[in-house]
C-alpha cells in the first residue's frame, strides 16, 4: 500500500506541476466529499458574494466517493478535475479532507480554508484519533498527508480553537474564528416560519395539536445497531402518545427499520428543519446539539450504551460535565425526566455561548468578508 500511495503521488504531482503552468483565474473552488449536491454552506457564500457583484467564477465539486470499483475508478478521473480547478483558483474551500489539496505541492499564493462540515467540535476526529477504532491509521495518515496544506481552518468559537487545530493538525496562528455560514438559517425566522409551514403540509397531525412533540435523532453506530434498535423499541413503550407526538430521525445509513403506527419516522426533512417545531430534542453522542442549543431546545441525552461508545470514541468536552442537559441511560426515567420540564435553560445558554461564537453581521457575511479579503490583497 505504502508504495502505490507514494507511486501515485509522484505521478499526481508529475501531472499537477504543468496544471499549474495555467494562468491563474479569478476564480473559487469548492470542494465536498460529504454530499452528491452542493452544500448549504457553500451557496451561502456564494449567493454572499455574487450579491456584492465581484466578479469572481465560482466551481463547485461536489461527489461522494463511491464504494463499488467502477464508482472509485471513476472518482479517479474527478481527482484530476480537482487537480485542474485547485491549480487555477485564487482560493479553495473545503468542508472534508480533499486528496489533492493535501496531497499534493500547492501554490505559495493559494489560498486554501477548511470549514468542517459540522457546526461545532464534539466528538474527536481527525488526527484526534488516529489508530483509533473509527479513526485513519497514522501510517495512511502520513503517506496521505492528511489535512495538509491549509492556510486557515474555521473554528466554531475561540473556546473550540484548540480542539479543531487538534483535529487538523494545525497551529493556532491558522484558527480563525468563524461559525459556519449556516448557522444564520438557525436565526432567520422567516425561514424558520417556511419550514415549519412545510412539515404541516407533510405532517397535518402535528398543526393546531395540544402534545408537545419529541424529536429524537440518535446518532450513527456503525456496530450495535441491535442495541439502538432495542433502545427505540423501549423508549417508545415508555410514551404516553395521548400527551406526546414522537419523531424519530434515523440516520440515512441505519440498517433497520421501526414501524408504530403513533410515531413519525421522517425521512423528509433534516433533524434541524424538525428541531424548529421539536418541544424537546433527544439525542446522544451527536453534534447536533450546537444546532438544538442555537434553538434553545432542552436537550436530553438518552445515553444507553454509554460505556460501549466511550471504549471506541472519546470527546473533545467532557461528556459528563459539560452537556447542556441530563444524561440518561434508561428509557423510562429518561420520559420521567421530560415530563418533570425542570430544564436547566441557563446551562442551554451556557453552552451556546462557549461553543459558538456570535456574529456581527451575520455568520455569512462576516466570513464572506473575510475570504474576499485575504484574495484581494
Amino acid at each position: 500500500m505504502s508504495i502505490i500511495i507514494k507511486i501515485g503521488t509522484y505521478f499526481l504531482n508529475f501531472i499537477y506541476t504543468f496544471m499549474k503552468i495555467l494562468p491563474v483565474q479569478e476564480k473559487i473552488t469548492y470542494i465536498s466529499r460529504q454530499m452528491n449536491t452542493i452544500p448549504k454552506d457553500f451557496e451561502m457564500v456564494i449567493k454572499c458574494i455574487q450579491e456584492k457583484d465581484k466578479h469572481y467564477k465560482h466551481v463547485v465539486l461536489a461527489r461522494m466517493i463511491p464504494n463499488n470499483i467502477v464508482g472509485k475508478i471513476k472518482y479517479c478521473f474527478h481527482i484530476l478535475k480537482q487537480m485542474y480547478h485547485i491549480a487555477t483558483s485564487r482560493a479553495v474551500l473545503l468542508d472534508t479532507y480533499c486528496i489533492p489539496v493535501s496531497l499534493l505541492k500547492q501554490r505559495k499564493n493559494l489560498i486554501v480554508i477548511q470549514m468542517w462540515h459540522a457546526l461545532g467540535a464534539f466528538k474527536k476526529f481527525g488526527y484526534s484519533i488516529l489508530d483509533q477504532e473509527e479513526g485513519s491509521s497514522s501510517k495512511i495518515a502520513h503517506l496521505m498527508k492528511m489535512h495538509h496544506n491549509y492556510t486557515y481552518v474555521l473554528s466554531s468559537s475561540p473556546y473550540a480553537a484548540c480542539f479543531f487545530a487538534e483535529a487538523f493538525h494545525v497551529s493556532q496562528e491558522k484558527m480563525k474564528i468563524f461559525p459556519l455560514p449556516k448557522t444564520d438559517l438557525l436565526t432567520d425566522e422567516d425561514l424558520k416560519m417556511k419550514t415549519i409551514h412545510r412539515i404541516y403540509q407533510r405532517y397535518p397531525q402535528l398543526q393546531n395539536t395540544e402534545k408537545k412533540i419529541i424529536v429524537y435523532a440518535p446518532t450513527f453506530r456503525k456496530k450495535n445497531d441491535d442495541m439502538l434498535y432495542q433502545a427505540i423499541i423501549q423508549l417508545i413503550q415508555e410514551i404516553d402518545f395521548n400527551q406526546y407526538e414522537f419523531v424519530l430521525k434515523l440516520h440515512p445509513l441505519t440498517h433497520f427499520d421501526i414501524h408504530h403506527s403513533n410515531i413519525i419516522i421522517d425521512n423528509d426533512f433534516t433533524s434541524l428543519e424538525f428541531f424548529h417545531l421539536a418541544d424537546y430534542v433527544i439525542t446522544d453522542y451527536s453534534a447536533i446539539i450546537f444546532e438544538a442549543v442555537m434553538l434553545d431546545k432542552p436537550i436530553y441525552f438518552y445515553a444507553f450504551d454509554y460505556q460501549q461508545y466511550m471504549d471506541k470514541r472519546s470527546f473533545y468536552i467532557d461528556y459528563q460535565k459539560q452537556l447542556p442537559g441530563p444524561i440518561i441511560e434508561n428509557a423510562s426515567k429518561l420520559m420521567a425526566e421530560i415530563m418533570r420540564e425542570d430544564v436547566n435553560k441557563q446551562s442551554i445558554i451556557d453552552f451556546k455561548n462557549l461553543m459558538i461564537a456570535s456574529c456581527e453581521r451575520s455568520y455569512t457575511e462576516d466570513f464572506t468578508c473575510f475570504l474576499l479579503h485575504e484574495i484581494d490583497q
